[in-house]
């Protein structure tokens, strides 16, 4: 996983081994490593249930559908936190490209990468790219079934 200095404690706190044993290797590769699962092959990527989506890692509530939109970039792609405060976005450099990085606030797990003024039809016109991996989903009760 990238440096976690500046960043606030996390609340859930684990070590590399413990991690290692409650992940699978893609899932560790993403969550702890800040790897990117392939476009259009995560399971959310096409999900249209109502729900909340929760860090893979920890269970941290993050996104709710009704945030979810089709931004046919090959991810699940939310215009806004399900609360503000269950994220941490920060800079990164990587790859020869600057991006902001999103984080889970609980665990810092990666969850993927926030975009800005692309010219997105919603009401904040930010795309939060999140990995399909990085998240479970939790469907509303009249969606359960």
């Amino acid at each position: 996983m990238s440096e976690t200095q500046n960043l606030p404690p996390a609340a859930v706190t684990k070590s590399d081994e413990q991690w290692r044993a409650e992940l699978t290797p893609e899932e560790y590769a993403v969550l702890r490593q800040a790897g990117t699962e392939r476009p259009f092959t995560g399971e959310y990527t096409d999900n249209k249930r109502t729900g909340v989506y929760r860090c893979r890692a920890c269970g941290s509530e993050l996104f709710r559908s009704d945030t979810k939109f089709e931004s046919h970039c090959g991810w699940p792609s939310f215009f806004t936190p399900l609360a503000g405060e269950n994220v941490i976005e920060r800079e990164d450099n990587s790859l020869g490209m600057r991006r902001v990085e999103v984080l889970c606030a609980n665990c810092h797990s990666h969850l993927g990468h926030v975009f800005s003024g692309e010219g997105y039809d919603t009401p904040t016109d930010l795309r939060y790219c999140i990995n399909s991996i990085s998240l479970t989903f939790e469907p509303s009760a009249e969606d359960a079934s």
